[in-house]
């Protein structure tokens, strides 16, 4: 199986037209497998990614940080941050040095959720069982050169 079946389109401009829309395609394939992997913690992908990246980083974070973090560069972090605040997911308070910002931490609640979830690693990571270790690294590399001369 592939692209051409998986939508239907079997001629393609050139190949990398077809590179493209298979990239867009699995993207997007992989993004639901793993919101129905997280859906039973109530969380979404978004939500997830910010309480990955506040437990990463160890120390609270801005929103303006934790938005130059995320996967999802079109977010709109402060909305999703007040929604994890809500769920007591996250702590905000003032910022130290600067009243003007707020930090926002992981809360233990937060951590408890992000615990159990790290249980289901290995079925998000079996959705690239069809690869070997060094296919998926070449994967990565690829992809990483795809977005080089456009950074």
């Amino acid at each position: 199986m592939g692209i051409e079946k998986d939508i239907q389109q079997y001629q393609f401009r050139n190949d990398f037209q077809r590179a493209e829309v298979n990239l867009i395609f699995t993207c997007n394939w992989l993004n639901e497998r793993i919101k129905q992997i997280i859906d039973e913690a109530d969380i979404t992908t978004q939500q997830y990614n910010i309480l990955r990246i506040l437990r990463g980083s160890k120390k609270p974070l801005s929103t303006l940080q934790i938005r130059d973090r995320m996967l999802d560069k079109m977010s709109d972090t402060s909305r999703i941050v007040d929604r994890l605040i809500k769920k007591e997911l996250v702590d905000k308070t003032i910022c130290a040095t600067d009243k003007r910002l707020v930090d926002i931490s992981i809360s233990a609640k937060g951590l408890h959720l992000l615990e159990q979830l790290d249980s289901r690693n290995s079925d998000i990571d079996n959705l690239l069982h069809n690869l070997t270790n060094e296919e998926a690294l070449q994967l990565s590399h690829l992809l990483d050169k795809v977005r080089e001369k456009h950074t």
